[in-house]
């Protein structure tokens, strides 16, 4: 075979390596640019809701401590504190639990309906 065939067939697998990487370059530019566009409405549609949101089904306390309050606080205020919010939301989690298992239909627990 002649020398000028390997060097042309050399530039077409050249050229086709370079269509192959211009192409799927093409295609995934193309994806990040539909993934940007989707998070820009995704990001304008919760922009909108307010940071107190309704759909919470954890209730706020009214008085929240102020932002450093703990480093100043004895350890059985801090205790105290946290013993009562993890009550809080084992009750919360329980109130769920049940709430969920009436809906299906599923017997409840002695323990989560509090019968003692």
């Amino acid at each position: 075979m002649p020398w000028w065939f390997w060097i042309l067939l050399w530039i077409a697998l050249v050229a086709l390596a370079l269509l192959l990487h211009l192409t799927l370059g093409y295609r995934l530019f193309r994806k990040f640019m539909a993934t940007v566009h989707e998070l820009g409405d995704a990001g304008k549609r919760f922009s909108n809701l307010s940071p107190a949101s309704e759909t919470s089904d954890v209730e706020e306390a009214e008085e929240r401590p102020t932002p450093g309050s703990a480093i100043f606080a004895s350890p059985d205020q801090m205790r105290h504190d946290y013993l009562t919010a993890k009550a809080f939301r084992q009750e919360v989690r329980r109130q769920k639990r049940v709430q969920r298992k009436a809906e299906r239909g599923q017997p409840q627990s002695l323990h989560d309906i509090e019968f003692r």
